[in-house]
């Protein structure tokens, strides 16, 4: 749950509106008047409110009445930069404690009352600030104040030893899914290591060291909340449909009583310097060599941020860098990118290029061709069209921010948590527009050209000699001894670490929800151009912006035989070099115009995604037609994009998660069947693959014979039709394609095992082929029953799993259902110690749940979390997209959304039941095992289930028992 503050996506403008006086507030004067900057018709704003109550805690509120939803955000100035040595991982630790219950509020209750309530919610952990938000409907705001407020002021007298255990647990869980077990996962803690000096708040990543957070207890804990989770240092940041007067009531309400925190100083900048370029190697489960190289430079907001991340967009920033002419296009690279992540004590430069082994036998010679693009650079210089490109992208970037209300309340708290100031995002806008060539050259010459770095060298196990040079930094040793509180029953330090806060009024009682919003699906256009294309359209006025998906069936079930993989090479090749753009012009134009356009194949359909401000719409669609009309298929692009999928497969062979889906599919679907391989193929079908085929497979399936369109934009229906009169004039073949051979039947459990040696968990699939996709059909009310089960957070196996035994992270189940196929399966990552465990508690909870049936409280639990989401279900052009893309799909009408409406109000347990009994076959379930064969092999013997290996490249399968 770690990330990293991102300046660059804070690009928008905000105003700010007058705000009244109310009780326990104090308002922000300047000069004896209200600080306000006055809305202006010609730039996009946020219009919002914000003042301080007398605890400190900082309050924004913003307006939008455009969908009954609100966003609420809880921002705590603490990440893993506020933490003591020796005990890393306490801000994120700290977070999933947060989840756990409060005074009034019980034990992952937080979870069930959100989802219950139609909404979502989560929280993140960087190294600079913790947060906490949910999206509800706007009915349920008094509710989601009331779960906030209480956990602020009342967390620690429902924090115990056993909740501090169990969550110990899931977090050791998250780092071996997110870090241990994932292919250049510890190069993010190695680089931290040598870049920084010991001690350095960002020498340690977020999630922290495991020994860490075996050494400390819960009393650690409650101290550490003590120290920073107070009102003062927090920014509560409410967006959405409100009403400004009684959001303010309920604030006052619920915050105003909580005492205040201890005084909380503002970080000062730690950039760093190194004496010394430091060279690290990492020996890992990987095939694709990956050099990083990392030059320190400043921090958050310092003058020089935005020429360096100007730099970075020129020399690696897509394919108008000169890392993907020098490296990605000569096939050096499978990818090559440049970045400048900057926080709040310390930015960094990082250039990263994962190397093609099929011509690169050492990362040295990367270096060099690394070294010899910037003294290119140095020699090149600046270009108009490299500062036209950053204006062009940070004006999308801003508009395309507007779109969701969680977006505009992120970077308002965002803004105000670190600058105390959340309007400085015009400011933002302003400065990277008046960077200049001279800027950019400038700060190359300071932090670039001829500094010291790290250079991480990331090398399959074994082969050191690949590294960039021998390693000369060593990882520092970690004897750490510090103090922790001892665990103790003691009056006094309970009574410490109390907030001793005697509330006005009965926290016990949850508030009632408000009055239901009306949500009303969204009133959509239907259009057929010339060839007969379908067009489903959503006029919407709230951005100025269009967003248009180009849907074709067919996608990889059209591959010829023995060349899985036709459909999405050809859909790549279509996004290079066409008959009168080279990709760099192509490109260029593009992030000009701050446009995207995408060719992608995805299962049963090859897309095509555009998306622009509405301004720069027919340059865009021009740019459309050339790539869709022209496509060049060069040789070079062909060999160059057929290489990147061969090593991407080689990687994913690598990566424990993708064996398992691989696996998943083989299991289900056999071998015989093109759905059971991935989208791109494997290793023998790309091979088999020409450039002849390519072009075939555009000839032949790039047609409007099966296509459809989805658009939502500020544009009318007449306008919008009009702009793709060009489309109208397409013309291609007919085409068909055929049903699936037979799938594989199994009569009884059988345990599939794919060995991953010295993987720290195991990656989990059960699985039963099941029904495809359907509306109000059984596959619809097989999902409702599933909810329970494992369909929510507070589901059965994830309580289980997760919340009583520490196995995992995460786990959950559901009905997955396509346009003709359909399964059942739940999935977990779970510790290798406890992976037959695990499979077993999984068996018996569905065992259980098709045995004894569902309960009225879970049936209820399910069917306001079913029917209070809509609220949030058409908030954006994409959610209104993926919405009409579905009707099309699926040849559905408006109206089916009110069908759903009534069977979730109206399926009761009998039929949940039943439903359970006939699709949970358990007898038939098939199992999935990726993990270390000789850690897990006797645990999955305990099962007393057939066992076979299986290779999924070569299909082979051994019969262990």
């Amino acid at each position: 749950m770690s990330g990293k503050l991102t300046l660059r996506t804070l690009f928008m403008t905000i105003s700010v509106i007058a705000v009244t006086a109310c009780q326990h507030v104090q308002e922000e004067k300047t000069n004896n008047q209200l600080n306000t900057v006055a809305d202006s018709s010609n730039t996009v704003s946020i219009p919002y409110e914000k003042y301080t109550l007398e605890n400190g805690l900082t309050v924004i509120l913003h307006e939008d009445h455009s969908d009954p939803l609100v966003h609420v955000d809880v921002t705590y100035h603490v990440g893993s930069a506020r933490e003591d040595v020796g005990k890393s991982g306490f801000a994120h630790f700290f977070e999933h404690m947060m989840f756990q219950g409060s005074k009034h509020v019980a034990d992952e209750q937080h979870f069930k009352v959100i989802t219950e309530s139609g909404g979502n919610l989560n929280g993140t952990t960087n190294t600079d600030r913790t947060n906490y938000f949910e999206t509800v409907p706007a009915n349920q705001l008094e509710k989601v104040l009331w779960l906030e407020s209480d956990r602020m002021g009342y967390l620690l007298e429902a924090v115990d030893q056993t909740k501090f255990e169990n969550q110990r647990e899931t977090v050791k869980n998250e780092r071996a899914q997110r870090v241990d077990n994932q292919p250049y996962g510890l190069r993010f803690e190695l680089n931290g290591e040598a870049l920084y000096p010991e001690g350095h708040p960002y020498s340690w990543m977020t999630i922290g060291y495991v020994e860490d957070l075996d050494r400390v207890n819960v009393n650690d804990l409650k101290a550490f909340f003590k120290r920073w989770y107070g009102p003062n240092n927090a920014v509560l940041t409410i967006g959405g449909d409100i009403d400004v007067a009684k959001t303010k009531a309920w604030v006052n309400k619920y915050f105003g009583e909580i005492p205040t925190g201890p005084k909380v100083d503002e970080p000062e900048p730690q950039p760093v310097t190194l004496d010394e370029t430091r060279y690290v190697t990492l020996e890992d489960k990987v095939h694709l060599p990956l050099l990083q190289i990392t030059y320190p430079t400043v921090y958050g907001r310092h003058e020089d941020e935005a020429p360096l991340d100007v730099l970075a967009d020129i020399l690696g920033g897509g394919k108008t860098s000169l890392f993907y002419k020098n490296l990605v296009k000569e096939g050096m690279a499978v990818q090559a990118v440049v970045s400048h992540p900057c926080r709040e004590l310390a930015c960094e430069f990082q250039l990263l290029a994962l190397a093609n082994p099929a011509k690169i036998t050492s990362l040295s010679t990367l270096q060099n061709v690394l070294n010899e693009t910037l003294k290119e650079f140095e020699t090149r210089g600046v270009t108009a069209d490299d500062l036209a490109r950053t204006k062009g992208q940070i004006e999308a970037r801003t508009v395309f921010g507007l779109q969701s209300v969680s977006g505009k309340v992120s970077a308002l708290a965002a803004n105000e948590t670190f600058y105390q100031t959340p309007d400085l995002i015009a400011e933002d806008i302003a400065r990277y527009n008046a960077v200049t060539a001279e800027d950019v050259m400038r700060v190359y010459n300071k932090y670039i050209k001829d500094a010291n770095s790290v250079v991480l060298s990331v090398v399959p196990k074994g082969q050191v000699q690949l590294a960039a040079a021998e390693q000369t930094f060593e990882r520092p040793v970690r004897n750490i001894e510090i103090d922790t509180v001892e665990v103790s029953d003691d009056e006094a330090f309970s009574s410490a670490l109390s907030t001793n806060t005697a509330p006005s009024f009965d926290r016990s009682v949850m508030p009632k929800a408000g009055e239901a919003p009306v949500v009303e699906v969204p009133d959509y256009w239907e259009a057929e151009l010339a060839n007969g294309i379908e067009v489903l359209g959503v006029t919407s006025t709230e951005t100025p912006t269009v967003t248009l998906t180009l849907g074709m069936d067919g996608g990889m079930l059209l591959d010829p035989e023995g060349k899985a993989g036709t459909a999405y090479l050809t859909a790549l090749l279509m996004n290079e070099t066409t008959k009168h753009y080279s990709n760099e012009e192509l490109a260029s134009e593009l992030a000009k115009l701050g446009s995207t356009i995408r060719f992608s194949t995805a299962g049963r359909y090859s897309q095509v995604y555009v998306s622009t401000l509405t301004k720069h719409l027919d340059e865009t669609l021009a740019l459309l037609k050339e790539k869709l009309f022209n496509p060049a298929f060069t040789q070079e692009d062909f060999d160059r994009m057929k290489e990147r999928v061969v090593q991407g497969l080689q990687q994913q062979a690598k990566t424990p998660s993708s064996l398992a889906r691989r696996a998943r599919d083989l299991v289900l679907f056999g071998e015989d069947n093109r759905v059971s391989l991935p989208d791109e193929g494997t290793l023998q079908t790309v091979q088999n693959i020409t450039l002849e085929d390519v072009k075939t497979f555009y000839a032949n399936y790039y047609s409007p014979d099966k296509a459809s369109i989805v658009v939502v934009g500020n544009l009318p229906k007449k306008d919008m039709v009009n702009t793709l009169d060009f489309i109208g004039q397409w013309k291609g073949n007919t085409y068909e394609f055929a049903d699936y051979s037979d799938f594989p039947k199994y009569e009884e459990n059988q345990i599939f095992l794919v060995d991953s040696p010295e993987a720290v968990q195991s990656v989990v699939f059960i699985v039963d082929r099941s029904l495809p996709f359907d509306a109000t059909g059984d596959h619809f009310k097989s999902r409702l029953m599933n909810f329970p089960l494992g369909g929510a957070f507070n589901s059965r196996i994830n309580l289980n799993l997760r919340e009583d035994k520490g196995f995992t992270y995460g786990a959950n189940s559901g009905f997955v259902g396509g346009k003709t196929l359909g399964w059942f399966e739940a999935s977990t990552d779970l510790t290798a110690a406890n992976t037959g465990e695990g499979i077993a508690e999984i068996l018996k909870e569905i065992n259980r749940y098709r045995t004894e049936g569902v309960t009225e409280e879970e049936i209820a639990f399910m069917r306001n979390a079913f029917t209070l989401s809509d609220a949030l279900e058409f908030e954006t052009p994409t959610s209104k997209a993926r919405f009409l893309r579905q009707l099309l799909s699926y040849g559905l009408d408006k109206g089916y959304r009110e069908e759903q409406l009534a069977i979730i109000n109206n399926i009761d347990k009998e039929t949940m039941d039943a439903l359970a009994k006939q699709y949970l076959n358990l007898d038939k379930m098939q199992i999935i095992v990726v993990g270390d064969k000789a850690k897990i092999l006797p645990q999955l013997n305990a099962l007393s289930m057939p066992i076979i290996e299986l290779s999924v490249e070569s299909n082979s399968r051994e019969t262990l028992n």
